[in-house]
Order: structure tokens, then sequence, then C-alpha cells
């Protein structure tokens, strides 16, 4: 494999199943052998696989509220099963129509409380229906609920908003499913941006030369997925180009390889844009985002520039006008009203809408916490960074 390829590690494979609403744990346990024999093939041809999840139709929205308290004893035997395979799963979206739910508040809860492995979501804006101001007030009191039902508020982590994303994403967690059994691949290539751009002429095209780098990153993984799908006879959905990053691979610092200059001074917009055209014109099938994830508590150079005061919650928004996945883990104070978060997630909603692009907006509330505060975390995917101001 090139320098690229090793480069590259593979976020996730992530298995769509339908489900009915007995969810039925024999279908979940073909999806997760399947995914087991697909995380052999790609560890055989020396990729890194980090995770195995499985994500299902939106089961739950259409369960009322004494169905959904039953389905909760089945969602903890599909998440000890999940858990045996060392796989994470989602169950898509909670609601879906634009009502106000308060008896989800409670229900998801317990659902975080009494399970480990299971993510889920909220739809505050559609194709069909648009913006979903009654769900942003649900998703709001979700948010806010969740942040004392584990230690250091990481029930959020969990849990988000989504806005437009179209099924087969599988980007947790507002991955969902709908059709055939299928796969799809999310990527953590933010390395395979940084270098690219560190080796780049001055003259070159910033599109064209990362572009370059991505299909050669890419096209051996396709390749990979291809003979996968032909082998088990499930349907391929394509590659989420977005470049994930970890704390050993920084997007911000892909980023000021292009801009010279700390993430958040000018310029980070347009280096956002130059990005997001490489990512949607790569040379593989694409799907879910595709767009460029700023996760602040994931990545030690964002959460230190943002610590410097280098950019806002509203300028990440900016930059998802042009490029971005929305609002991923980033910390606001833990005592947020549930009103200020609504409104937020309104804006989230409208850009989306308005552009017509999928947006998520996962607010980290970290309890007991102020804005300009530092908020220390133990999980090892998290890293140390300040309470950001919500305004």
């Amino acid at each position: 494999m090139g320098s690229e390829t090793n480069e590259l590690r593979v976020r996730t494979i992530t298995a769509g199943v339908e489900l009915s609403a007995a969810l039925e744990l024999d279908r979940v346990e073909k999806a997760l052998s399947f995914l087991d024999r697909a995380k052999e093939s790609f560890a055989a041809a020396g990729y890194e696989v980090q995770t195995i999840r499985v994500a299902t139709n939106p089961i739950i929205a259409g369960l009322d509220a004494a169905a959904r308290g039953r389905a909760l004893q089945q969602l903890k035997e599909i998440d000890q099963l999940a858990l045996s395979h060392g796989a994470i799963f989602n169950i898509g979206p909670i609601l879906t129509a634009n009502r106000v739910d308060d008896e989800l508040v409670a229900w998801s809860q317990e659902l975080v409380r009494t399970t480990r492995s299971i993510s889920f979501s909220t739809v505050i804006a559609s194709p069909d229906s648009g913006v979903q101001a009654n769900v942003a007030t649900t998703t709001a009191k979700i948010m806010v609920a969740l942040c004392r039902t584990l230690p250091d508020g990481l029930a959020n982590f969990r849990f988000a908003a989504a806005a437009n994303i179209p099924a087969g994403t599988p980007f947790f967690p507002v991955a969902w499913h709908q059709g055939s059994e299928s796969f799809a691949i999310g990527m953590e290539a933010a390395s395979v941006v940084e270098h690219a751009f560190a080796s780049m002429s001055a003259e070159a095209d910033p599109t064209e030369h990362l572009r370059a780098a991505l299909n050669d990153a890419f096209l051996p993984v396709e390749r990979l997925a291809q003979e996968i799908a032909e082998r088990e006879r499930r349907q391929y959905l394509g590659i989420d180009t977005s470049p994930a990053p970890a704390k050993d691979r920084s997007i911000a610092a892909a980023i000021e390889a292009l801009t010279r200059k700390p993430f958040g001074e000018s310029g980070t917009l347009e280096a956002c844009s130059a990005i997001t055209a490489a990512l949607k014109s790569v040379s593989v099938r694409t799907c879910g985002y595709s767009g460029l994830m700023l996760p602040v508590l994931e990545d030690p150079l964002l959460a230190q520039r943002a610590g410097e005061n280098r950019y806002t919650i509203r300028d990440l928004l900016l930059f998802s006008s042009v490029c971005g996945t929305g609002l991923d883990v980033v910390p606001i104070a833990g005592d947020t009203s549930p009103e200020a978060i609504a409104a937020l997630l309104r804006d989230v909603a409208a850009l989306s809408a308005r552009l017509r692009k999928p947006l998520s907006a996962r607010l980290f509330l970290v309890p007991d916490k102020k804005a300009g505060e530092i908020a220390r975390f133990t999980d090892p995917l998290l890293t140390d960074s300040v309470v950001m101001k919500l305004n």
C-alpha cells in the first residue's frame, strides 16, 4: 500500500438492517456476523478498522409510548449482542414527525442508563417538512436531561439532532437505514488531507491536489468493499469521504497546513470550501455527509484553538455553510437552558433546509461547568477543552 493508505484508518464499517417492531435478534446477529467477516477482510488487506456498527430503520419513531417502554428490554438484549461482537448499534431517529413528545425525554435517559452501545437521534429538518421546530424543542429537552445521565455528560456522545441526513450514512449517532441489507464505509482520513497540503507546491490547486491524494487513498478501499459486497451479496452504498479526525490525526492541523494560519483565522472558510470540493468530487461512490467534520472534543488542536478564542460556535455554523457536517461534540455549559439549545438547533435546521445539505448537532453539555472553564474527560476518545459560549 502507498503512503496515503498507511495514513488511512477505517473509522467504521456500518451495516444497515431493517427490523420490525419485534426487533429481531437473529437479523441483528446476521448483520454482526457479516461485519466480523468484513473487518477480517480489511485487516487482511492491512487496514486498521476502528469500529464495526449496525444501523436500523427508525423503529422507535413509529411506536407509541407503551410500545417504546416494552422495546427497552429488547434493546438491552441487542446491546449485549452488539457488545459481544465488539460493535456499536444505532436505532436511528426516535422522533421524525414534527411534534413535541416529552415522554421521549425520560425514555432516552433510561435507554442510555441501561445500554452501553446504542446511539440514536431525532430529525430536526427533512426534505419534505423543512425545519421541524417542535422536534427541536423535544431534542433540546433530551440533551439537557442526558447531561446528568452518565458521568461527565457522556450520554450526549450517543445522541444528536439530524437535519436532512440521508439513509445509509455510516457515522453515528445520526446513522439510519432504509431498504435492503447494505453496508457503508466511514474513513478517518485527516492525515491524508494534512500530508497532501504539506507536500503541495505553491502553484498547485488545493482542491485538485487533494482530490488526487484522496483517490489514491480511497480507490483501494472501494475495490475491497466491492469484493466484499459481491461475496456477501449485500449492497454496498459507498464511502462517506468525511475526513474524520482523531486525537492523533487532526483536521485542524490539515486546514492549517493549507492556510499557514491558526484554525479560525481568515482563510479558514476558504480552506474548508476547497477541501469539501475535493471530498465531493472523488472517483469513488460516496454516501452520507461526505463533508468536513470539525468535532471539537475529538481533535486536540481544534480544542486548543477554541481555548485561544480563535473561533466560536457561530463560526462553526459558518464553516458548515460551505463544507461541514454541522456542530459535533461541541462543549457547552451544563446549565444551558432547553430554550437556548432549541434556538441553536433551529438555526442548524434552517441552514440545512436552505442549503439542502446534511447537517447535525451533537452538543456536549458539560455538568457543573460554565463557559470559559476547562472540561476534563477520562474517556479516551475525548480531549480536554474550554467550554464554549453558546452565543
